[in-house]
């Protein structure tokens, strides 16, 4: 099934300047799998050493967190929209 995912403009760069790229998958953790793995650059900023996802980064499918279901494993339906917003943190 075709879901589209949303590439936030910090991390554009190393996604070929896309901001949203389709790919098929059944899970939330198979769609980013399939986008570090056709951009490589990528993969540092979303996944750690041990290939799990950076704390940072917030990942929603159709605005749904996935931590607060089932995480990687949460199931994708044709159509829906996955969303990566990395945490910004600052102020004074």
């Amino acid at each position: 099934m075709s879901v589209t995912i949303t590439i936030p403009t910090p991390l554009r760069r190393y996604a070929g300047g896309n901001s949203e790229l389709k790919v098929d998958a059944a899970t939330a953790g198979e769609a980013l799998e399939r986008l570090a793995t056709a951009y490589a650059d990528l993969r540092k900023h979303l996944y750690t050493e041990q290939n799990t996802l950076r704390h940072f980064v917030n990942v929603y499918v159709n605005e749904e967190d996935i931590r607060h279901g089932n995480g990687p494993e949460t199931p994708l339906k044709d159509g829906d929209t996955i969303m990566i917003v990395p945490a910004i943190a600052g102020g004074n």
